[in-house]
């Protein structure tokens, strides 16, 4: 059953939260990272990026070191404030047709490890070390893993009901988003979401496997360095915001092939003939709208690709995902792309907006060819972390995306 705990949040001062507050550091392109580092003395991203100050770059534990002292400082300058209570926070998220609300909190890192917090992606180890050192450093977590839990009554009702009180603080952000949060302390509250939490049987993550799996890690790492661990420590905790499994959105990423294998576009249509019913539809735009229907955009036309199912066998839940179906009918076997995560000849692409800039890419001779895909369901995801499987890389792409900063765990203060 899934163990969450409150915790001390280091937040924003309140006139300050929307300056502070972020988007992920890899989201801003260079010109934008600049500009708010110039003209935002506030931005949390001043604190992950020490080196502007210096006017130089700056890597490795010197840039770990550097950010933990960015982060004392805006600590000593009050625009960042520790709550002097342990405390569940209420975060909804509202944009366009996006609107969730759930909890940040502290989830257990022995639940990770106990597939109580399930994955559905691999992590990559050297990543996972150097999250894990740069978290032992710089002694805080700034951005919560997303985590989904089925849909609850009981828990939407506390939620609802909270969620008539004032706000902590309540903002727009340019991409209009609008971001609200509130605090739960009240111990009769807090115990009731815990014993609600206490009777799920599985948390599953949505974004953030790499910080999921890099804070299990520095727990293992802690364990071990500390004679006296008694389990309360900070370390063993995940910073988490858990939202109900129906409010996420799921969408697709694309697929982009630089080069044919050797092939003519004639050959390699007559090697998909063996596993897809193909149909031209010229230049007309097409996106498939089925789950194992693909479509494809070749030599300035698009294809709808249908699998014939007597020619592919469905074994277990990998097997029956889109992503897993053209790897094994098309990029492995006639492409020989075999390494998704890093052959350089395949690309990948936000479904949302992707689709012309795809053809755009193709059209321009950048790519050969292009593969477009329905979104996965939150049923297929949890299919696969149920059976302990992984899928392939670029699989989905997850909103809500968090804001950094909004709330902070310290890893230097004890969760009860």
């Amino acid at each position: 059953m899934a163990v969450i705990k409150p915790f001390k949040a280091i937040r924003p001062a309140k006139d300050k939260v929307s300056f502070v507050a972020s988007r992920s550091y890899e989201e801003y392109s260079k010109k934008e990272l600049d500009c708010v580092l110039n003209y935002n003395p506030f931005s949390f991203l001043h604190i992950i990026n020490p080196g502007n100050r210096l006017n130089r770059k700056v890597s490795g534990k010197e840039r770990f070191k550097l950010i933990h002292n960015r982060y004392l400082e805006f600590l000593e300058d009050k625009i960042l404030l520790k709550d002097n209570e342990e405390s569940f926070y209420i975060y909804k998220i509202e944009k366009d047709n996006l609107n969730c609300c759930g909890i940040i909190c502290a989830t257990s890192t022995e639940d990770y490890r106990n597939s109580v917090i399930k994955k559905h992606e691999n992590t990559l180890e050297h990543r996972e070390k150097l999250f894990a050192n740069y978290l032992q450093l710089v002694q805080f977590k700034a951005e919560p893993v997303l985590m989904i839990y089925p849909d609850i009554v009981e828990i939407s009702m506390i939620i609802n009901s909270e969620i008539k009180n004032n706000p902590q603080c309540h903002f727009t952000t340019p991409d209009k988003t609008t971001h609200t949060l509130w605090k739960i302390s009240g111990k009769s509250t807090s115990t009731r979401l815990q014993n609600e939490f206490g009777k799920v049987n599985s948390l599953y993550i949505a974004d953030g496997h790499h910080r999921s799996a890099s804070s299990n890690l520095l727990s293992l790492m802690s364990q071990k360095k500390n004679p006296g661990h008694t389990g309360k420590e900070p370390y063993n905790f995940i910073m988490s915001y858990l939202i109900p499994e129906s409010e996420i959105r799921i969408f697709e990423f694309n697929r982009m092939v630089r080069d044919l294998n050797g092939l003519t576009a004639e050959e390699f249509l007559v090697k998909l003939d063996k596993f897809f019913r193909i149909t031209n539809h010229g230049d007309q735009l097409y996106r498939p709208s089925k789950k194992h229907h693909f479509s494809m955009y070749l030599n300035g036309l698009f294809y709808s690709l249908y699998l014939r199912k007597s020619r592919y066998e469905f074994t277990d839940a990998l097997s029956k995902l889109d992503t897993q179906i053209l790897y094994k009918t098309i990029l492995e076997p006639i492409l020989q792309i075999n390494d998704l995560r890093n052959d350089k000849r395949i690309q990948y692409g936000y479904g949302k907006r992707n689709v012309l800039k795809m053809k755009d890419e193709i059209d321009r001779g950048n790519f050969a060819v292009g593969f477009g895909l329905v979104p996965l369901d939150v049923e297929e995801i949890k299919a696969i972390a149920d059976a302990g499987l992984v899928m392939p890389p670029k699989s989905t792409y997850i909103e809500p995306k968090l804001r950094s900063a909004l709330a902070i765990y310290d890893l230097g203060s004890s969760v009860s």
